[in-house]
């Protein structure tokens, strides 16, 4: 997976989802990329157990609308992970005791054309064992006139085993979505080793930030690498 992000300098947004090495804990990792100075002025934001994003700089901010959002939310124990607003869809409806795929199934790709950024979704469910759902919903080949919605399911992962979806298959104007089904990954190591990585993988000038989350199967219990370029700099 790091020599696979290495050779590309604008995979845009990500999603890993998996089971740690030792079989202990549920993972996931989130990062964001950008290009213009509006998507690269963000870093995420802790509140209790969800993330947010935030611009860094408020008076740099002009246009909230795709780039603000919560990426993460928690409810109960399930673990929402997503690129958009399309996590609080997710999280009314768990509320509701409906599906990940019933809320999906209300939202589309992302409407910035001429990219159609896909949506890509994931979800952590430790209420029984761990199993784990992943998500894209993107335009037909840059046709807006049709939704192409995608699902996968992962059911007790093995140890060590993950699986990786992103937003953008390589840069360009305009950016051609992900295509093919999630890539399967190898994760082992630390939080701390696994997250430096996978930061370091990531293209220095794209890269804004990084989330990764370490969720102990039995407890719930948690550790979490928060990475945010600018607070670095």
């Amino acid at each position: 997976m790091f020599e696979y992000l290495s050779a590309n300098e604008y995979p845009g947004r990500g999603i890993i989802l998996g089971r740690s090495d030792d079989g202990k804990n549920a993972v996931f990792a989130y990062f964001i990329m950008g290009r213009s100075s509006n998507s690269r002025n963000r870093i995420f934001k802790i509140r209790e157990d969800d993330i947010r994003t935030k611009a860094f700089d408020e008076s740099l901010l002009t246009d909230p609308s795709l780039i603000i959002y919560s990426p993460v939310r928690v409810y109960e124990k399930s673990v929402i992970v997503t690129n958009g607003d399309q996590t609080d869809t997710v999280y009314e409806y768990l509320k509701k005791n409906k599906t990940f795929e019933e809320a999906l199934y209300t939202r589309t790709f992302e409407p910035d054309a001429p990219n159609f950024t896909p949506r890509i979704s994931g979800i952590i469910d430790i209420n029984d064992g761990l199993k784990l759902k992943l998500s894209i919903l993107k335009s037909n080949y840059g046709d807006d006139s049709q939704t192409l919605r995608f699902f996968y399911n992962y059911d007790n992962p093995k140890q060590g085993e993950g699986f990786f979806i992103h937003t953008y298959k390589e840069n360009g104007d305009p950016l051609k979505s992900f295509e093919g089904e999630p890539k399967k990954v190898i994760l082992n190591g630390s939080i701390d080793e696994f997250s430096e990585k996978l930061w370091n993988a990531l293209n220095i000038d794209n890269k804004i930030s990084l989330a990764v989350r370490y969720i102990d199967i039995k407890t719930g219990k948690y550790e979490q690498v928060i990475k945010n370029k600018l607070e670095g700099m």
